[in-house]
């Protein structure tokens, strides 16, 4: 008979579905609102804290009666009941201390998830507002450590909570067996907390500043990083690393001017109960000589002493770890502040039905439905600039530059099914860190057969090759281990995964060299025939797949039609000038890339990774893909 033994784990619902939408109107109210969010679980710790501690507290008043139980009769029932007492209650002492560990933990944890989670939308919602409102480094310090604090203010509450309750049982404990030493401890311990709070102040003027210290350093070491090719080639290394060098030492002054004053604190901390506590004790010896207290009542007031340090130990802290808890609070308040460029997530329009017509109104870009088309335009960023358009990215900037679906704008619909329905791949990859599968398949749903099918439209079988687990390989931040031309297809096959209605990709291409390009361009084309995509390119090997270019000219559109159409279009013929532009745009294009090839022969430049002579589009490739 065999036995089989299961383990039953308990999983916390981290991270929320919903973290809430907290008050934002300082550091303060998202404290309590966040204590309010987690009301059960604080009550449950709070409960334990006040048991641990109220059962702690009752131990020098038990031992006190075992004493003077036998002192004056021996070791009989009497004892021994109170010894047995005494032992109940550590059992119940050391039980509500292990189950409200836990709870203090749980706690801790809420509170930082839950915030972690709120900054982490506001940046994911906020798009590139977060960057302009805030430097990066505060955004990083605001996940990285003030979450943390923020938590640690819930983690020690119920012990607070504790503390401060047992503090007033033994108060009342030591006034009925001696009024005279009552009094000396009720007003004396908060003396000592009064003294150890004047450095708090001071203490929090210093953790503020190393921690804005601590932000501009981690915003310079991003900065600095992410730039690190272009300080090469430049010659500029030593200067930014002289520029780190500074504010590394700025942050160290403040964590130096931190710790001065943390480490009186914590010296007094010692102190001052140690010497109240020898105040006690000699009190106590005169009461027990004059014979106004037992030696049990003394031995008692001893331990009454010794544990009452505690809670003032642990109040000092708990106002230290608030202080830095309201600093970081105030700092992941500007945070969550920050306003997305996209504006609110409601609706205030009905979504249009599937299989209506993308329009920006401005320039009069129209992609109908299930159709493939190419946008060319004489200036790149104008082209690209009415792809990132069609995405929704800012509200504020797209007020007078209006995209309808179906009629409605876009700045009415629901962002999150119109993220569904519409998606825009940029010029410029941005690749994370991890499994390749994972990097592949942002929403979650597409099998391996999806991913591989995706990879080989995108053309990046060499990707695959390149990773020793395929497909499940990692690859390193910002895919730093691959060439330019392998993050852009990479990027690309990203954006197929997502099927959406609606796809947008500007410069698809502008990465590799002209055999990958004119694989990619065929197979792109097949599998998205019959649903909605818009190239912006100006290749004419990807134009020649297009079932429609559309030419952008000086803001507006001025001709369209097949790629062949409109080469083979007499100047003389109605709209035979417009052709003759798009003609020039397009020979441009494919002078470059014929230029790119010969360099590539003559044992010039990998167009395949880095291209770094030729332009696509009017776009120049830098090694990771023009963005126009």
């Amino acid at each position: 008979m065999s036995v089989v033994l299961r383990t039953v784990v308990v999983v916390r619902p981290l991270p929320f579905a919903d973290p809430g939408t907290p008050p934002l109107r300082g550091p303060l109210t998202l404290l309590l609102w966040l204590a309010r969010k987690q009301l059960r679980v604080l009550l449950v710790a709070m409960f334990f804290g006040v048991l641990s501690f109220t059962c702690s507290a009752f131990q020098p008043f038990l031992l006190g009666r075992i004493i003077d139980s036998a002192s004056a009769s021996g070791l009989d029932r009497t004892t021994w009941t109170w010894a047995a007492v005494m032992m109940g209650v550590g059992i119940v002492w050391i039980a509500s201390n292990a189950i409200g560990h836990r709870w203090d933990i749980t706690a801790w944890m809420h509170a930082a998830f839950r915030t972690s989670q709120l900054v982490t939308r506001t940046v994911v919602r906020s798009g590139h507002n977060i960057t302009k409102e805030l430097p990066t480094g505060e955004v990083v310090s605001s996940v990285a450590n003030d979450t943390m604090r923020i938590g640690e203010v819930f983690g020690i509450a119920a012990q607070t909570i504790g503390s401060v309750a047992t503090y007033g049982i033994v108060v009342v404990l030591m006034l009925n067996q001696s009024v005279t030493l009552g009094l000396v401890i009720a007003l004396g311990l908060p003396v000592v907390a009064a003294i150890l709070a004047l450095l708090v102040k001071p203490l929090q003027k210093h953790q503020k500043n190393q921690r804005d210290a601590q932000g501009r350093l981690t915003t310079l070491g991003a900065d600095t990083v992410s730039g690190l090719r272009i300080l090469r080639g430049i010659g500029g290394e030593k200067v930014f690393t002289g520029r780190y060098q500074d504010q590394s030492q700025k942050v160290r002054q403040a964590g130096v001017a931190v710790a001065g004053t943390q480490s009186i604190l914590d010296a007094l901390q010692v102190l001052l109960p140690g010497l109240f506590i020898a105040l006690v004790v000699y009190l106590g010896a005169a009461e027990a000589v004059a014979g106004r207290i037992s030696t049990g009542q003394l031995v008692a007031f001893y331990g009454y002493a010794s544990f009452l340090s505690w809670p003032v130990h642990l109040l000092v802290q708990s106002v230290n770890v608030v202080t830095k808890a309201h600093v970081a609070a105030g700092k992941v308040v500007k945070v969550l502040q920050v306003v997305p460029a996209t504006g609110a997530e409601a609706s205030t329009a009905e979504m249009p039905p599937a299989g209506v017509p993308l329009v920006d109104e401005t320039t009069g870009v129209t992609l109908r439905p299930g159709r493939v088309v190419a946008l060319v335009s004489a200036d790149p960023d104008e082209s690209a600039q009415v792809a990132v358009r069609m995405g929704r990215f800012d509200d504020d900037a797209e007020t007078g530059t209006p995209v309808t679906l179906g009629g409605v704008r876009l700045a009415d619909l629901d962002k999150a099914e119109l993220r569904e329905r519409i998606v825009v791949a940029d010029a410029t990859p941005a690749l994370f860190s991890g499994r390749l599968a994972g990097e592949l398949d942002v929403r979650g749903s597409a099998d391996a057969e999806a991913l591989l099918r995706a990879m080989h439209i995108a053309d990046a079988h060499d990707v695959l090759e390149s990773l020793p687990d395929g497909i499940e390989g990692e690859i390193p931040e910002k895919g730093r281990s691959l060439s330019g031309g392998q993050r852009q297809r990479v990027a690309l096959a990203r954006a197929l995964l997502t099927d959406p209605e609606v796809l947008v990709l500007i410069e698809p291409t502008s990465a590799v060299d002209a055999h990958t390009e004119a694989r990619i361009a065929q197979r792109l084309t097949q599998w998205r025939r019959g649903r909605t995509t818009l190239i912006v390119t100006a290749s004419p090997l990807v134009l020649d797949h297009v079932d429609d270019v559309i030419f952008l000219d000086d803001g507006a559109v001025v001709t369209h039609g097949t790629h062949r159409e409109l080469l083979d279009l007499p100047t003389n013929a109605p709209g035979g000038r417009e052709a003759a532009r798009y003609r020039r745009v397009v020979g441009r294009s494919l002078d470059d890339d014929l230029d790119a090839e010969l360099d590539e022969l003559l044992g010039g430049t990998n167009a395949g990774s880095t291209n770094a002579g030729s332009t696509n589009g009017g776009t120049t490739n830098a090694g990771e893909g023009g963005k126009a």
